[in-house]
């Protein structure tokens, strides 16, 4: 599983929040959702991004991908103070808390100050939820990450699509918004603006070890027997695996399997012995306790409260 097609198998909008927004003058929206993750285009002008204390200015043909829950600001500028505040569950209000939805409303999922066609012009998608897989692959970018001349058509058919009725159009936009996070990621990939496993894709010793370990989680792996599939002694495969990963071999591995076993309790039916088989555990009990050691919350919990949270 190569890191875009494990961002596949991770984040998928499902009635994901999308708009175009549009706004001239002065302006200064802070972001209180609490989103998982957020994708901005912008189409048209500029704007300042401001989080945990850094300013980036971003472009036409910009793409920022902000991973939350933490809040943010984008504005005209950095010195705007903030008067427009969007809170969990895209309630959006005023400084004074006044509801600002409909006095904002400028056509289908079409939102601003202004319809000028000179206005800093943005395509705003946020997940509300993300798989932990997906959560596995996003921990390796920074917090807000700009990535400047993503050129994609899909960009143009969201553009499009977004203020456009039609059947299925929900659908439509969530998939749409995937496939933009999904070109993102292949140019944040390319280049080299991601750390951790998904970097270390560029070698190809370790790239088969990952591969080894995210196709078959369930195989009894060794250092030994995963040096070996690379053609490398134990000893230089372990250094080079720490050196590119930042963890030793099956470190990386237990939390792999823990990753998809997140998935596979929130995801499927499955009893907890036929995950523990599926993610190289030999029985129930072992699993959980290795769950419960490195999440914090036995599976059955784990389990059991995501019910509850959908």
């Amino acid at each position: 599983m190569d890191v875009v097609a494990a961002l596949l198998d991770g984040p998928r909008a499902q009635r994901a929040f999308l708009l175009k927004a549009m706004f001239g003058g002065r302006w200064s929206i802070g972001v209180e959702d609490q989103a998982a993750l957020s994708v901005i285009v912008v189409v048209h002008g500029s704007a300042v991004v401001t989080s945990v204390g850094e300013q980036r200015q971003v472009v036409a043909e910009d793409v920022v991908l902000i991973r939350g829950p933490r809040p943010y600001v984008v504005a005209d500028a950095a010195s705007t103070p903030v008067g427009i505040r969007i809170l969990p569950g895209q309630v959006c209000v005023d400084s004074t808390g006044q509801l600002l939805e409909e006095s904002m409303h400028l056509g289908v999922r079409t939102w601003g100050n202004t319809t000028d066609p000179e206005a800093t012009t943005m395509l705003i998608g946020t997940y509300a939820q993300e798989t932990s897989v997906g959560a596995h692959v996003l921990s390796h970018l920074p917090e807000v990450l700009v990535l400047s001349g993503l050129r994609s058509p899909v960009i143009e058919v969201l553009e499009e699509e977004l203020v456009t009725e039609a059947p299925g159009q929900v659908a439509v936009l969530d998939r749409l918004l995937d496939l933009v996070l999904v070109h993102a990621l292949r140019f944040a990939y390319a280049g080299e603006l991601m750390e951790g496993w998904p970097a270390a894709q560029q070698d190809p010793v370790i790239s088969r070890a990952l591969g080894l370990i995210h196709e078959r989680p369930e195989q009894p792996w060794t250092v030994a027997a995963l040096a070996g599939e690379c053609a490398l002694s134990r000893a230089a495969f372990a250094r080079r695996f720490a050196a590119r990963v930042g963890e030793p071999p099956l470190a990386y591995l237990t939390r792999w399997r823990l990753v998809l076993a997140a998935d596979l309790l929130t995801g499927t039916d499955l009893t907890l012995a036929a995950i523990a088989g599926r993610v190289g555990y030999a029985n129930a009990f072992t699993f959980s306790a290795a769950f419960k050691r490195v999440r914090g919350v036995a599976p059955a919990r784990f389990r059991a409260d995501a019910a509850v949270r959908e």
